[in-house]
């Protein structure tokens, strides 16, 4: 696993490690959180099972999913995974109600989204949202990846957001421009 830390203005985004498992099981077992995700909320053994393919992501592809920190408080995750359903690398998010509305989930996308691109040479990146999911289409907007595809999936509009390397641009405007290019190597 590599030994390094996205750092953003307020949060701290490391590769997922065993130490994360009880704060994931948690995560992963409330419907607030993963009942929109692909797979649902998810039983402790196979939080367990994801953890172990999350690290071996880490050093198979060099890329993967993070925990996000601020300070010591564990917020929630972020990263690219490979989809099962043959499209390709995808962001992902997935944060504690007590974090939405303070723009963690958009600050954390947005430097794995940088990481993705500028670390991992990711050239094309997707993410999939529920057409209702307004918070999550909101965010992957704003952090620059544009809607491509509809399809539908259990009854529900999904839509497929694209980002794509070569038109990323983040305005210097942006507070977060900065930081989501700032990678710090530790250890």
């Amino acid at each position: 696993m590599p030994g390094f830390t996205l750092l953003t203005p307020r949060l701290s985004l490391r590769p997922l490690a065993l130490t994360d498992l009880p704060d994931l099981v948690r995560l992963k077992s409330d419907p607030l959180v993963f009942g929109q995700m692909l797979g649902g909320v998810r039983p402790a053994w196979r939080v367990s099972d994801e953890l172990a393919s999350d690290i071996a992501d880490w050093g198979r592809l060099g890329f993967g999913m993070f925990a996000i920190h601020e300070g010591a408080v564990f917020h929630g995750i972020t990263g690219i995974h490979v989809r099962p359903d043959g499209r390709g690398p995808a962001l992902r998010f997935a944060v504690w109600p007590e974090a939405r509305g303070r723009g963690v989930a958009r600050e954390a996308a947005g430097a794995a989204l940088r990481f993705a691109h500028d670390r991992a040479g990711l050239t094309r990146i997707v993410a999939v949202a529920r057409a209702d999911n307004f918070p999550s289409r909101t965010i992957l907007g704003s952090i620059g990846m544009r809607e491509v595809e509809r399809f539908t999936r259990d009854g529900h509009t999904m839509i497929v957001y694209l980002s794509d390397a070569d038109r990323v641009r983040i305005a210097p405007s942006d507070p977060f421009s900065s930081c989501a290019r700032r990678h710090e190597a530790y250890g």
